[in-house]
């Protein structure tokens, strides 16, 4: 039987390790490969960061910013009435819900927006309503409740 600790590579298929910079009767010795001059000769040539262009200006600083980006704006997870059809009438509709049912990720406040016609009451409580998905919703017999 085997044991794990006697398991070795087969002959030829481990070469040793090139040792540089070990004296010149090794034939790497003195620049140890790595050439006379220039970033490449230097110590830490390994450590530039991503974007680094040996000095040169990078294109992320080159090329001009537009616009602004808000960073306190809500992301909201649209629902359109037309996908609310697969609820029974009578039906509570919550954000919990909505997950199950596959039409909203978890985490997002949940927006109702009036695409498509309700047919059915349903009882729908979510963070944000437009006018017209209230409207319809009302018409067809049901209730918009906004959640806390």
């Amino acid at each position: 039987m085997v044991n794990l600790s006697e398991l070795k590579p087969r002959s030829g298929a481990r070469h040793k390790p090139k040792r540089v910079g070990r004296g010149i009767g090794s034939g790497h010795g003195k620049t140890a490969c790595r050439g006379y001059k220039g970033q490449n000769s230097r110590s830490g040539r390994d450590k530039h960061t991503v974007g680094f262009e040996g000095g040169q200006m990078p294109l992320s600083r080159r090329i001009p910013k537009r616009g602004f980006k808000n960073p306190f704006r809500k992301q909201y997870a649209e629902v359109n009435l037309d996908m609310l059809k697969k609820f029974k009438a009578g039906s509570v509709v919550s954000r919990q819900e909505l997950v199950e049912a596959g039409l909203v990720k978890k985490g997002f406040p949940v927006k109702i927006l009036g695409r498509g016609e309700l047919d059915k009451p349903l009882f729908i409580r979510a963070d944000l309503f437009s006018a017209g998905a209230k409207a319809k919703i009302e018409s067809a017999g049901g209730k918009a409740e906004v959640s806390e």
